[in-house]
């Protein structure tokens, strides 16, 4: 274990010149680059993964790093040589997308059954589909009418019967038409909570009752079956909530088994995927690992010794729970050949820098630099108060002090970065990358001309919830693990007008106390995000017999499962009462606490 590298950056330069189901109306399924809302992907990326997507972009820009080139069969252990894990290739289920809002939601809950799952795109050929070896295939819901022109349909080569497939909702009725079956407009649409009854025990239906709650979304229904179907299922509106084929394994269900609302969901989706497809339940967080840092170590040995390099692994630690998931498993493939730098802008949490330092270094014997540039950052945001300028400023800062430690550590061969799947799915379009935005405020010089190095993304096949478990299983601690969502320019964005050191100090107190109140509450992992805001407004008010005129700190607190949309948090009144009560007697300066009771949308999480 050696002592941290603790450096003073130097001082800052000047600036350089970001009709068929209503659950999933409003979205193309042709088309890529935007959440389901139709905002730019990169939009999603701050809210889901804020802290890691920004900083990697700055990475990127600083590093000229290329866009990421995936080969057609990336999956989990493919790199591995055969015997070398002996989890190397899970058994994988492929979710084809045909634009639902609830596309990711059903690869989810496939993994919850530890089976590796994958999301394409509808009209993915069927040879990329044979080559990626899937045990079954689920077919998602869509906003489309199957029989309308120009509705999307997968490759024919999915009826071949060699895979057994499950559709839902617009899947159900696909699978019906496509195979010979009559679907119509319903005399009576269903939507939102129904009961359906099961006419059959077996397939995936096997273990449930009867009757069943479900959750429907959908103005077709089939009238007739195709041949070699029957029905499995009947709702009020329709004779065909399910029709099986046993012989071909062939499955469709005209609810919705992926969302909460269908409580027998998960059981549906367990037969289908462990009973009617066989598949192993071998996804866990240490198979992963395993399989993982074996293709790390075999990609960077190979690598070094085809070039006569020292394969040097460089990693931007950002304090979120992405980067040091991503440090840690290529730490465990690679030892000291990897070298992380975190560069400490002065903008984080009260402690969060000490726990980087604490867990990386002391406990894990990493090879850590951490660059002390409080000062640069403080001296560039001197006066701005547009949040958007604070970004570019933030970024381009990081960009200078990142590149001139990068330059110090002489030829770099490996890039790590936290992508996760979401980012990967939605990457296909080049103007959803956050770092796209980014560079174009930026001409960074500095580094070799002939510099090449190549990207090591061992998360990109992880949802955000995957992560934080595998996080887990490295040994990482629970307080970094478990941390709620942080923006990458940290509380500059959270003090509305101008950042001081004063101001900073201010809020990191006051938000120390939000989140210590929350947690002895037992209310923070239930919670999406919470935190305090630093207001440019002062307020009078009575300390003692003297009259104050003091700031006003904003408290946030929003319940989510993915950041897209969010619903204030009804916090106790009591926990409520304590934050305030401790803000304003144990923060100077801070007089009144408010509460903000927005959701988003029309609201955002962040203020700015």
């Amino acid at each position: 274990m050696t002592d941290p590298q603790i450096r003073q950056a130097g001082t800052g330069g000047t600036a350089a010149e970001m009709g068929g189901d209503p659950l999933d109306r409003g979205r193309d399924p042709g088309r890529r680059g935007t959440t389901v809302h139709g905002e730019p992907a990169n939009a999603g990326h701050r809210v889901l993964a804020p802290d890691d997507a920004e900083v990697e972009a700055y990475l990127e820009s600083a590093l000229k790093a290329p866009a990421p080139v995936r080969h057609p069969d990336d999956r989990p252990g493919g790199a591995v040589p055969r015997g070398e894990s002996s989890q190397a290739e899970p058994d994988t289920v492929i979710v084809l997308d045909f634009g639902s809002q609830t596309a990711q939601l059903i690869a989810r809950r496939v993994r919850e059954l530890n089976v590796y799952s994958e999301l394409l795109p509808f009209d993915t050929p069927w040879a990329e589909i044979a080559r990626r070896r899937p045990k079954a295939i689920v077919l998602s819901g869509g906003p489309s009418s199957v029989y309308d022109e120009g509705a999307p349909r997968p490759d024919p080569g999915l009826w071949s019967g060699r895979v057994p497939v499950l559709g839902i909702c617009y899947g159900l009725q696909l699978m019906a038409r496509e195979l010979g079956g009559d679907v119509e407009r319903a005399a009576r649409p269903e939507y939102g909570p129904a009961s359906v009854r099961l006419t059959e025990d077996g397939g995936v239906f096997a273990g449930l009752e009867p009757d069943q709650p479900v959750w429907m979304s959908h103005g077709d229904a089939i009238l007739r079956p195709p041949a070699g179907f029957h029905g499995t299922a009947q709702s009020d509106s329709t004779a065909y909530a399910g029709i099986a084929d046993p012989a071909r394994r062939f499955y469709g269900i005209q609810f919705h088994p992926e969302v909460v609302h269908t409580p027998g969901g998960r059981e549906i989706l367990r037969n289908f995927v462990l009973g009617v497809a066989g598949a192993r339940p071998t996804w866990t967080a240490s198979n992963f690992i395993e399989a993982t840092v074996a293709e790390i170590r075999a990609r960077v040995d190979a690598h070094a010794a085809g070039t006569g390099s020292d394969g040097k692994v460089i990693c931007a630690l950002s304090g979120g729970v992405d980067s040091a998931v991503a440090a840690t498993l290529v730490h465990r493939a690679v030892g000291d050949r990897l070298t992380c730098i975190y560069v400490d802008h002065g903008l984080m949490r009260k402690k969060e820098s000490e726990l980087l330092r604490v867990t990386f270094e002391q406990n894990l014997g990493m090879r850590l630099v951490m660059v002390d540039a409080r000062r640069r950052f403080l001296d560039r945001l001197a006066g701005v108060t547009d949040p958007e300028e604070k970004r570019r400023i933030i970024g381009d800062e990081f960009i200078r002090v990142f590149e001139e430690e990068a330059a110090r550590l002489g030829r770099i061969d490996f890039l790590t970065q936290g992508t996760l799947y979401p980012d990967v799915i939605e990457s296909t379009a080049p103007e959803t990358k956050a770092a796209q935005k980014i560079k174009t405020h930026h001409n960074v010089g500095g580094l070799p001309a002939d510099l090449r190095f190549q990207l090591i993304e061992p998360l990109r096949y992880l949802f955000k919830d995957e992560v934080r478990r595998v996080g887990l299983e490295l040994g990482l601690p629970e307080a970094m693990v478990l941390r709620q969502p942080f923006p990458g320019p940290g509380l500059a964005i959270r003090i509305i007008g101008n950042v001081t050191a004063e101001r900073l100090d201010t809020l990191r107190e006051a938000d120390w106390i939000v989140i210590d109140e929350i947690k002895a509450a037992g209310l923070y992992r239930s919670l999406w995000q919470t935190f305090a805001i630093l207001t440019p407004v002062r307020s009078v008010g009575v300390m003692g017999d003297g009259r104050t005129y003091a700031n006003v700190v904003a408290v946030r607190a929003v319940t989510s499962e993915d950041g897209m949309t969010a619903d204030w948090a009804r916090l106790p009144y009591d926990v409520l009462g304590r934050i305030s009560s401790r803000i304003v007697n144990e923060v100077p300066g801070v007089n009144r606490v408010v509460y903000d009771i927005s959701s988003k949308p029309p609201a955002t999480i962040e203020w700015e």
